[in-house]
C-alpha cells in the first residue's frame, strides 16, 4: 500500500421558481414536507436519495456503517477489476483507518491509501497536484474508485481530484466531521482555495455514494464538533423550522452527543441539502439558499488567512450578520433575528472577530456569489424561509460586520 506523507421526494424543479430575481424567495412549499416516519431517528440505516442528472445517488446514514464500507463500495465499483484509492489525513487514519481498511480487506477489494494534510491551509492546488502525481505513480486508471475519507478539506480536495484526474473518475465520500457529514460531502461541490478567496477553483462532481457513520464523530474534538453544528442550524433557518426548533430546545443533548438526537439532526440536515441539490444541482437558483451565512463567513476566513476560524465558526458569525442585515433591511422582524442570533450563540463559544472591518468588506467582491459587482445575501424572512437579495445598502452590510466585531 502507498502512503504519501505530504425515499423519493416530490420536488419542484428550480425552473419553476423566479430564481433570477434579486428578491428570489425560497419557501418550504417548494418540496413535500417530511413525514413523521421520515423524521424518526433510530439506529437503522436511513437512505436519502439525491436526484441529480444523469445519475442519482444515495446518502446512507447509520451507526456502524464504516465497518460495512467495503461491501457498499463494491456495489459502486466501475468494473470488477477496479482498484480503490483512499484519500485521508494522518489523524483520521490513526483513529479510523484500520476499521475502513479491514472492511476493504473483508470485501476483497484491492486498495491503496494516500495521505494529505487537513485544515484550510492544505486546501490548495499544490496538494491536489501531489495527490494526482501519487495516483499516477500507483498506476491508477479511469476505472479506479477514489474514496474521500475525512473532513471537508479532504472531501473537497479529493472530490476535485476525482473530477479532473484522467478527465473524471468516480468518488465515494465517507465524511468524518459534522460539517462534512451534514453539508460538504453532499451535492458534488468540489474545489480548493486561492489567496483571493475560498473555493474559487473547483468543479461540480457528484459522488457515487455517501456513507455517513455518526459513530466516527466520537473522536472529534469539541470545537470541531460544535463548528459543524452551525451548518445544521443553517439548514433549520433556510428550510426546516422543525430542525431549528429541535436545536433551539436541545443544545445540552446535542452538545452532549446524545446518539438519538444527534442522528436526527444529521439526517434532517442531509434531507434539506438533498432536497435543494436535487432541485438545483448547479446553483442556478434554489441552491443559493445553502449559502446562508457564507457570504460574510467566507470573507472572514479569507481576511484572517484561514487561520482564526473553523469554517463553521465563520459561518456562525455570517449567520448572525445576515440576521442583522435582514432585521435592518426589513426582511425579517426583530424576534426572528434575535432567535437566530441566540440559537447560534447556544453552540459557541465563537472566536472573537478581531480583523479589520474594511478587510472583511473588501473580500466580499471576490465571493463566488457576487454577480456583475453585486453581492448576493441570503436573508431570513422567518425561520424556515429565506430570500436572496442583491440590493443591500453598503451601510447596512458595514453595520452588520461592525456588530459581529463588537460581540464579546
Amino acid at each position: 500500500m502507498v502512503s504519501e506523507a505530504k425515499e423519493p421526494l416530490d420536488i419542484r424543479g428550480a425552473g419553476a421558481l423566479d430564481s433570477k430575481s434579486p428578491d428570489f424567495v425560497a419557501t418550504p412549499g417548494d418540496i413535500r414536507p417530511l413525514s413523521l416516519h421520515d423524521r424518526l431517528s433510530s439506529n437503522h440505516v436511513q437512505k436519502i436519495r439525491v436526484r441529480t442528472k444523469p445519475n442519482a445517488y444515495v446518502v446512507q446514514v447509520g451507526a456502524g456503517l464504516l465497518r460495512r464500507a467495503g461491501r457498499e463500495l463494491r456495489r459502486v465499483l466501475p468494473s470488477s477489476g477496479s482498484r480503490v484509492f483512499v484519500i485521508t489525513s494522518p489523524n483520521v487514519r490513526r483513529h479510523w483507518g484500520e476499521a475502513l481498511e479491514k472492511s476493504l480487506r473483508d470485501a476483497r477489494l484491492p486498495y491503496e491509501v494516500l495521505e494529505m494534510h487537513d485544515g484550510e491551509p492544505a486546501k490548495r492546488l499544490h496538494a491536489v497536484e501531489q495527490l494526482a502525481e501519487s495516483l499516477v505513480d500507483a498506476k491508477a486508471d479511469r476505472k479506479s474508485l477514489l474514496v474521500a475519507f475525512g473532513g471537508g478539506v479532504v472531501g473537497d480536495s479529493a472530490g476535485f481530484l476525482a473530477a479532473i484526474f484522467m478527465r473524471g473518475v468516480p468518488v465515494v465520500q465517507i465524511p468524518t466531521t459534522v460539517v462534512a457529514q451534514v453539508d460538504a460531502s453532499i451535492g458534488g461541490k468540489t474545489g480548493v482555495n486561492l489567496r483571493g478567496g475560498k473555493n474559487l477553483v473547483g468543479s461540480f462532481h457528484q459522488p457515487s455514494a455517501v456513507l455517513v457513520d455518526p459513530d466516527i464523530l466520537a473522536t472529534l474534538d469539541d470545537r470541531e464538533f460544535r463548528s459543524g453544528l452551525f451548518e445544521s442550524l443553517k439548514c433549520g433557518v433556510i428550510r426546516d423550522s422543525h430542525l431549528f426548533d429541535l436545536m433551539e430546545r436541545n443544545p445540552k443533548k446535542i452538545l452532549g452527543r446524545d446518539s438519538r438526537t444527534l442522528q436526527r439532526v444529521i439526517a434532517d440536515s442531509i434531507r434539506v441539502k438533498a432536497d435543494v441539490v436535487s432541485a438545483d444541482e448547479k446553483e442556478s437558483g434554489l441552491r443559493r439558499i445553502l449559502n446562508f451565512g457564507h457570504t460574510i463567513g467566507h470573507a472572514l476566513e479569507a481576511a484572517t488567512d484561514y487561520s482564526q476560524f473553523l469554517h463553521g465558526e465563520a459561518v456562525a458569525w455570517g449567520m448572525i450578520a445576515a440576521a442583522a442585515i435582514a432585521r435592518e433591511s426589513g426582511a425579517c422582524n426583530a424576534e426572528t433575528a434575535e432567535r437566530i442570533t441566540a440559537a447560534t450563540r447556544l453552540y459557541g463559544p465563537l472566536p472573537r472577530v478581531s480583523c479589520d472591518v474594511q478587510s472583511v468588506l473588501g473580500r466580499l467582491g471576490a465571493d463566488k456569489k457576487t454577480v456583475a459587482g453585486a453581492v448576493h445575501f441570503v436573508l431570513p424572512r422567518k425561520i424556515g424561509k429565506v430570500k436572496i437579495s442583491s440590493d443591500v445598502p453598503p451601510s447596512t452590510v458595514r453595520n452588520a460586520v461592525e456588530l459581529i466585531g463588537n460581540h464579546a
